[in-house]
């Protein structure tokens, strides 16, 4: 039977017909690696998530981690299923040999861990977390601390958080009020409260390793005087052993509709339960230099952008192929032209709308996958490439698609996860199947790591306006390239072309008239419409890049690769039409709105 959580044969064409990840293989870091290593990795993985992962997805979700005000009491399935992910080496897959990790290309890795997401993403959240956590102090740790807290992190012993957002905060880090006041012997005591942490507090391993944002008195004001922290859940010793317990606490859990097999916690640094070395304040060790944290901290944000819009596809994806079996096997009705009652019922597959939701789902959860490898790849590219001129592009691409990366899966997902559950009738919202589950935990990843507003924000008022625009022109470049491919193959690709170039004009003509007016109140005021019509458009190209890639071949896998590139162009990529329209009016309804009218 084939697999509910993901369809292997799609990424086998993702990453060897499409992203041709075996070629990474002849530059140094990977030249260990060859297409046996990476299916090989890739068939490991999907062993893993479908027997250890997805048979306590249902109980992590209905028996949720729980605090008794001293610790906190998660079943027991989630380590031993942590532990196997461990020891097969998925933590460090994409890191390097000598923290004790595989080299594998980030576009492997984050395949592998696709399936982990789609199997179960609240005990996925875990080695997520740790595996960001230890990428970043590998990026802009010192070798003592990549010693002392990275390797125990691939190893699986030690995991990692990212402590940012505040109570009164929230996503404004300028308005942090957490503190890190310097001691005579290097370290740092801090002090102050973190809201939202996923993964602070478990016994899964042996410490938990928090990053966390903290300013020193007297530095700069707003964000410029953020600066980033080790603060471990116990201290380490020179010689790798964990010594006493800091003074971070566990002030409670957070119960969210979704992804309830991770602890997400309220954290109290500083409370004085605890006092290492007999000094109040949780002991700290600055991160790089002091005042750069949240420069430094974008590397763990931006690649967990990444992952969340990875977290949604796979949800997404799950759901959809949870929706077709069932739309396979559930016979209820009979044809439009059937005249006879007696005879038998057909599956609900039959039915055109039925067809409908499954083809919105193909296309959205299929094109989001497609769309965050792609973006893996242009992590290897970052990283591995020649000449730095091909590393210089395909980071400046990689900033410009990371909101949209982040926030177009979330959203399409979701309404993938939305559809699954109308496919299902009156079975799809009760717990008995998976998919109301599916949806519940997806409908978080709006939120994480920033919502659409944000990255709205983002994209419109950053990404493709920097460097004189040169972000968007890389974009339009790129999005031109694969057009005139499909112009010169002719017949239908040169159709989708043409469509896809209509709409990329749009993205254009409306960047440059929302910057036309001196007012950037106007300019933003409608950047998550603007987030939405753009990450249409390049999903279209997305699905116009597959399409390519199929060629003349026609077996129904390819066949319903093209039925569901045709469905978003005729169905999906018209409504940024009106969108842009909007957009290019300059309309102000929301900014005029005061809030006395509400």
């Amino acid at each position: 039977m084939d697999s509910l959580l993901l369809s292997r044969r799609d990424l086998d064409f993702l990453l060897h017909d499409w992203l041709d990840v075996t070629a990474l293989t002849r530059r140094p870091r990977y030249a260990d690696h060859d297409r046996d290593t990476f299916d090989a990795v890739l068939e490991l993985s999907e062993a893993l998530a479908t027997r250890h992962f997805e048979p306590h997805n249902k109980k992590n979700d209905a028996v949720e981690p729980r605090f008794d005000g001293e610790r906190v009491h998660i079943i027991p399935e989630v380590k031993e299923a942590l532990r196997v992910f461990a020891e097969a080496g998925l933590t460090g897959a994409a890191m390097d040999y000598d923290v004790g990790g595989q080299q594998l290309p980030h576009v492997v890795a984050n395949a592998c861990m696709a399936w982990f997401q789609a199997a179960n993403v609240g005990t996925a959240a875990y080695p997520f977390l740790t595996i960001g956590n230890a990428n970043l102090l590998q990026a802009h740790g010192s070798k003592e601390q990549i010693d002392t807290y990275v390797r125990p992190m691939v190893e699986g012993r030690f995991f990692g958080t990212m402590c940012l957002s505040e109570p009164q905060a929230g996503s404004s880090l300028a308005d942090i009020t957490t503190r890190a006041v310097p001691q005579g012997d290097g370290t740092y005591r801090i002090s102050g409260t973190k809201m939202w942490i996923s993964g602070g507090d478990h016994d899964l391993s042996e410490n938990i390793v928090h990053l966390v944002l903290a300013k020193i008195p007297g530095g700069p004001a707003g964000v410029k005087g953020i600066s980033l922290f080790i603060v471990p859940k116990f201290l380490v010793g020179p010689d790798g052993t964990l010594g006493e317990r800091n003074d971070v606490v566990l002030a409670g859990l957070n119960h969210k509709m979704g992804y309830r097999g991770t602890t997400n916690t309220l954290l109290n640094f500083g409370e004085g339960r605890y006092t290492p070395a007999g000094a109040p304040g949780a002991v700290g060790y600055l991160v790089g230099e002091a005042h750069q944290g949240l420069t430094y901290m974008f590397h763990m944000m931006n690649e967990a952008r990444i992952g969340v819009g990875q977290g949604a596809a796979a949800l997404g994806y799950t759901g959809y192929l949870h929706a077709l079996d069932y739309a396979r096997t559930r016979p209820q009705g009979r044809p439009l032209t059937g005249k006879n009652a007696d005879a038998p019922q057909v599956p609900i597959i039959e039915h055109a709308d039925v067809r409908r939701m499954l083809l919105a789902q193909k296309s959205y959860a299929e094109g989001a996958l497609a769309l965050v490898l792609y973006c893996s790849r242009l992590l290897d590219e970052e990283h591995t490439a020649e000449q730095e001129s091909e590393r210089a592009r395909a980071r400046l691409l990689l900033d410009v698609l990371t909101p949209i990366a982040k926030s177009w899966p979330s959203q399409w997902c979701l309404a993938a996860n939305d559809l699954a559950i109308q496919v299902h009738g009156g079975y799809g919202y009760t717990r008995e199947y998976n998919v109301e589950q599916f949806y519940r935990d997806n409908r978080l990843n709006p939120i994480h790591e920033g919502t659409h507003g944000i990255h709205g924000l983002d994209l419109l008022g950053r990404k493709v306006v920097m460097n004189g625009g040169e972000g968007l022109r890389l974009l339009l470049e790129t999005l031109t390239a694969t057009t005139a491919r499909a112009t010169a193959a002719g017949g239908e690709a040169a159709e989708l072309a043409a469509w896809l170039e209509e709409a990329a004009a749009g993205v254009e003509r409306t960047t440059a008239t929302l910057w036309s007016t001196a007012d950037p109140a106007t300019a933003l005021a409608n950047a998550s419409v603007y987030l939405e019509a753009v990450g249409h458009v390049v999903l279209a190209w997305i699905w116009l890049e597959q399409f390519l890639v199929l060629g003349d071949d026609t077996d129904d896998f390819r066949e319903g690769k093209r039925q569901a590139a045709r469905y978003f162009f005729r169905w999906e990529l018209p409504r940024t039409a009106a969108q842009f329209d909007l957009l290019d009016s300059l309309d102000r309804t929301t900014t005029d709105c005061r809030p006395e009218w509400f």
